[in-house]
């Protein structure tokens, strides 16, 4: 038996139907708005996330470079584990205070700490300025080396840096210490590499070290000692360089030395 062919509809079914289907159209679009919000929400806060962790990492590499040269945290995000080279060319420049224990005996721990502040923030400038490298620091000793990067023109570089060191030295004017300094230059090998796994550090050894520290102990008060070793690579540039004379360095004897005076045109 076959069924009869449904009639047409009346105006109130189609009416039904038609807000039926309106109803479900208007949960779709809700549904796609909503779905948009939620990409547009997650969009944002995945942009910000990014954002926060790009500046938590620029905060980790400028944290880094207080520590590390740039060339070294590269090579440490290489993947390199054990880092030492051996540099057969390098200019040192070791400098002290003069007096520093009864420096410190007679400030405030605020007020030492203050003014070696200060000083060693210039110090930190001049390096930057000049294009040498800060190691580190020992109580009131400050360790710089010129020719780490591969840079050629390094003993220039060191012995400006020294000579603004005194400079800025003599310009402490209203500091509650009389602050002097004295300086050792020398050149040759060393060898720079990163020592520990907590607390780690880019530090340098070697004689030529150890010659820089002797000659920073034989100089004078705002003065700067120089090894006729690196006396000799700044002849006939822009200094002006003292007599040689001999001194006698712990551990080496008599050595022959000569004192950076300033620049040529001073």
């Amino acid at each position: 038996m076959t069924s009869e062919p449904a009639g047409p509809l009346s105006p109130e079914v189609l009416d039904r139907e038609n807000r039926r289907l309106t109803r479900r159209l208007q949960r779709l679009e809700d549904n796609v708005r909503r779905l948009e919000e939620f990409q547009d929400s997650n969009s944002t806060l995945l942009s910000r996330l990014l954002a926060e962790l790009e500046e938590e990492r620029a905060k980790s590499q400028r944290l880094l470079l207080n520590v590390l040269p740039q060339r070294i945290i590269d090579r440490l995000g290489a993947g390199e584990t054990l880092i030492a080279d051996r540099h057969e060319e390098v200019s040192v420049l070791f400098s002290d205070f003069v007096g520093f224990t009864a420096i410190s005996a007679s400030l405030t721990p605020a007020v030492l700490i203050e003014e070696l502040n200060e000083l060693f923030s210039r110090f930190d400038a001049i390096c930057e300025r000049t294009g040498v490298e800060k190691i580190k620091t020992v109580g009131d000793a400050y360790l710089v080396i010129g020719g780490l990067g591969g840079e050629t023109d390094h003993a220039t570089a060191i012995a400006e840096t020294a000579i603004q060191m005194v400079e800025q030295v003599g310009q402490t004017s209203g500091h509650a210490a009389d602050w002097r300094i004295r300086i050792g230059l020398h050149g040759g090998p060393v060898v720079a590499g990163v020592i520990g796994t907590t607390k780690f550090s880019y530090d340098v050894w070697g004689d030529t070290v150890n010659v820089a520290a002797r000659l920073e102990t034989a100089s004078e008060p705002n003065h700067i000692r120089v090894s006729v070793t690196l006396a000799s690579r700044l002849e006939g540039r822009r200094f002006r360089l003292g007599p040689h004379r001999a001194v006698e360095l712990r551990g080496k004897g008599l050595v022959e030395t000569c004192c950076l005076l300033g620049r040529g045109d001073s």
